[in-house]
């Protein structure tokens, strides 16, 4: 097994967050093989002995986590990132690892289900599972009804047929339009795709609900778990989509 920093193989066991961990290790709480432990030191969880206050840790079963996270612009929908940019594995902090339900790119921000449940994860992903997703769309300059019908006319990108999007017109000035776009599939950056083949600027995308899933509330960077009815709803409509 690759290695792994101290402080998340110890929130990957449930024990405590990353944060608290880091502050138990400055603390000297914290042993690897019987030598006290140091911030940023790497262990490989199967064959290095980790203790706390003497104490064993090791990883468990972890308890299923269902979070709604506000991915902010500019960062990456990766757990890790080869060239050091911030990940949305960098936000959440919720003490076991989740990872993210499908993509937004880095450009984008909005919505974003993360979860350590791989079941569900998988049945949101298959083509025979995909649930709408809602987006307001910031474009540049008015766009006119001509250009928002040959936006919902689209039905090809680069030799690839897509689904039906649907384009509603929320709001248009000289300066900007808003438009509300639902998807029901999940192509690589299809908006801003479909965007380019109409000849429109994108200047904002944000992803404001996934199937009964609403953003509502949540600032830039904020996350919060799901409801026990926002669970239910979604596997629902996850299991009738199947």
């Amino acid at each position: 097994m690759e290695s792994i920093k101290l402080q998340k193989y110890v929130a990957e066991c449930g024990l405590m967050s990353r944060r608290a961990a880091e502050k138990e290790i400055e603390a000297g709480n914290f042993a690897v093989n019987g030598v006290t432990a140091t911030i940023g030191m790497r262990i490989d969880a199967d064959n290095d002995a980790v203790t706390y206050k003497g104490k064993s840790v090791v990883q468990k079963s972890a308890r299923k986590v269902y979070i709604i996270l506000y991915k902010p612009k500019g960062v990456v929908t990766t757990m890790s990132d080869e060239k050091g940019r911030k990940t949305v594995a960098d936000i959440i902090d919720v003490g076991t690892r989740v990872y993210p339900v499908g993509r937004l790119d880095l450009n984008s921000e909005g919505l974003l289900l993360m979860t350590n449940d791989g079941e569900l994860t998988n049945k949101i992903a298959h083509p025979s599972g995909e649930i709408n997703k809602v987006y307001t769309v910031t474009l540049k300059g008015k766009v006119e009804n001509e250009e928002l019908d040959r936006l919902r006319a689209v039905r090809e990108l680069d030799g690839e047929k897509i689904s039906p999007v649907g384009v509603e017109l929320l709001s248009r000035n000289e300066q900007s339009s808003v438009v509300q776009f639902t998807l029901s599939e999940g192509k690589n950056r299809e908006i801003r795709r479909i965007c380019e083949q109409v000849g429109v600027t994108v200047t904002k995308l944000k992803r404001i609900s996934l199937g009964p899933i609403r953003l509502g509330d949540l600032k830039s960077g904020e996350y919060r778990e799901l409801t026990s009815t926002e669970l239910r709803a979604l596997k629902n409509a996850v299991s009738k989509k199947g």
